[in-house]
């Protein structure tokens, strides 16, 4: 079967009624795939007793990663801008490379905003894509820190922004100089194409168009970001060009911005064919790059609430694509202390993935991101729900990815500056220790404490993230297994399986200020407590006791 074909069996496959509609509790509502009865995950279950059927589980090896803007992180030359000697300065604490220490956070990969030049701040309009941002470093810079990195088994990935560039490009630069520009093509003008410049941006609903001289540019996120012409081979064996260079300088994967918006520009573009399109082009994408790394890691950005969308990405085109509905569901879980079905819907879920990658797909969860309020705004300033949604999500399957700040409770509400507030090194956010200054602080100023005063506290958030990141990577089944879901009876508590061929473990979430007891029956195979995130915590005579908000694995 070729690619084309492929695309169009998984988008038929996805139309003809592989979903349910149901009802998140926030009252939005949202698509969860149905239970198909040849997936190679059938494994949910309304009942306590696990599957006996081992032959279904769809193990995904996973790894805790953790996304850096790289300005708000660690500053290494004390001019207040973080840069990237400022992070291989700090990567002792995000992981040390020795499995017996436990002042690390644990993680094991990294996942860098963009780091290419650009004349914004973010980054994500680039105006040179094989340079590095002269405020961050250099190339050979972005080459130790890999290789750093690489030495205590945290992997990179990169930010990759490929739907646009940056105005001051000098592709685009040339390219609005006329017709008869070498670039021209390389660009989306309306008047070329003989297109009336006018149609709702698929991103924002705003204008698509922006005049320069007599013509028009395509720039669905704004007019500083024209949007490449990828209907240009030109434009495709570029963008594959710039992506083995960053691979052969030590890179492991990229996290693909607007992976979604290649062809879906307007409002209009929204359907099947453009999906087929775009899906056709990151295969192309990762054929390709697998021909200088056969392991690269691609994580895209579908940014849907919905998992139907995401599932055509995942047949051949993308590892993993952001769980974006499970991250608004944990969040809704936390705050409000009540299951919503979470473990069985999440089954579900990857039921669908699993048939469409053929198995090979790795979920992405996590709680928030640089576009989103930051998670303990979120969940207004509560730290007890803010460490149950912690406990949830890294004992999710999957790839965790962390938001820098998020381990230690960091604040942040829109506009993007605000969420993307400096790191709080020392007490008071002092320089020093590589603190970083870039913008002054509007939600850190007095709160949360500093990873220095966290980390002299057993009781800190942030001794809460390394304790379940060290239990997730001690168990095969919480770090690769798959989920199924655990019926408590109980809506303050959260339950599932996970397993491996080899191994099942069921976590128990107590999301509630009060104490909560589950009876676990005879038959579950579950023999003892082997993990308790809080003290209080027992299994005996099958009944599980979960003081307030707490967490407990058997097995």
């Amino acid at each position: 079967m070729t690619w084309k074909n492929a695309v169009r069996s998984t988008l038929a496959v996805l139309l003809a009624g592989t979903v349910i509609a149901g009802c998140s509790d926030n009252g939005n509502s949202t698509e969860s795939p149905a239970q198909s009865t040849n997936s190679p995950k059938t494994n949910a279950t309304e009942s306590n007793q696990p599957s006996s059927d081992t032959s279904v589980i769809d193990e995904q090896p996973s790894s805790v990663y953790y996304e850096i803007f790289v300005r708000a992180f660690a500053d290494s030359n004390d001019d207040g801008i973080g840069d990237l000697n400022g992070l291989i300065n700090k990567l002792d604490y995000l992981n040390d490379g020795d499995p017996s220490t436990d002042t690390d956070l644990g993680v094991e990969g990294i996942w860098l905003m963009p780091v290419n030049d650009s004349p914004s701040y973010h980054g994500y309009d680039v105006s040179d894509y094989y340079n590095i941002d002269p405020d961050y470093g250099t190339v050979e810079d972005m080459k130790r820190l890999m290789d750093e990195a690489h030495k205590r088994g945290i992997k990179i990935i990169m930010d990759l922004v490929v739907n646009h560039s940056s105005v001051e490009h000098p592709w685009f630069v040339d390219s609005a100089t006329g017709k008869d520009s070498k670039y021209r093509d390389w660009y989306v003008w309306a008047e070329d194409q003989g297109r009336e410049p006018n149609g709702a941006s698929a991103t924002n609903g705003g204008d698509a168009w922006h005049r320069n001289n007599d013509s028009h540019y395509m720039g669905v996120f704004w007019g500083g970001m024209p949007d490449l012409n990828f209907d240009n081979p030109d434009v495709r064996a570029e963008m594959i060009k710039i992506a083995k260079f960053w691979l052969d300088q030590g890179l492991d994967g990229f996290r693909i911005d607007a992976a979604k918006h290649i062809y879906e520009d307007l409002q209009t573009d929204r359907n099947g064919d453009t999906t087929e399109k775009n899906v056709l082009w990151w295969q192309e994408f990762r054929t390709a790059l697998q021909a200088v790394k056969k392991d690269v890691y691609l994580i895209g950005e579908v940014a849907e609430n919905s998992p139907v969308p995401v599932a055509p990405y995942l047949n051949g085109g993308f590892d993993s694509g952001f769980n974006f509905g499970l991250a608004q569901n944990l969040l809704s879980v936390a705050g409000k202390e009540e299951d919503s079905n979470l473990a069985n819907s999440l089954s579900r879920t990857h039921g669908m993935f699993s048939e469409v990658s053929g198995g090979q797909f790795v979920d992405a969860p996590f709680l928030s991101n640089h576009d989103q309020n930051r998670t303990m705004s979120v969940l207004r300033g509560n730290v007890d729900h803010a460490r149950m949604a912690a406990a949830m999500l890294l004992t999710m399957p999957g790839n965790p990815f962390l938001y820098y700040g998020e381990e230690i409770g960091m604040f942040g509400q829109k506009p993007d500056e605000a969420i993307r507030e400096p790191f709080i090194w020392n007490a008071g956010a002092k320089a020093g220790n590589g603190q970083t200054s870039w913008t002054p602080s509007q939600f850190n100023i007095d709160n949360p404490p500093s990873v220095e005063a966290q980390q002299k506290d057993p009781n800190s958030l942030l001794s809460h993230y390394k304790k379940l990141i060290r239990i997730r990577a001690s168990h095969a089944a919480l770090r690769d297994g798959a989920i199924e879901g655990f019926e408590t009876s109980n809506g303050a508590v959260v339950g599932f399986y996970r397993m491996t061929q080899a191994e099942k473990v069921l976590v128990l979430h107590n999301l509630s200020k009060d104490p909560q007891e589950v009876v676990i029956a005879g038959d579950s195979g579950m023999k003892e407590m082997i993990e308790a995130l809080k003290e209080g915590s027992s299994f005996q005579d099958g009944k599980v006791k979960l003081p307030p908000y707490s967490s407990v694995i058997l097995k």
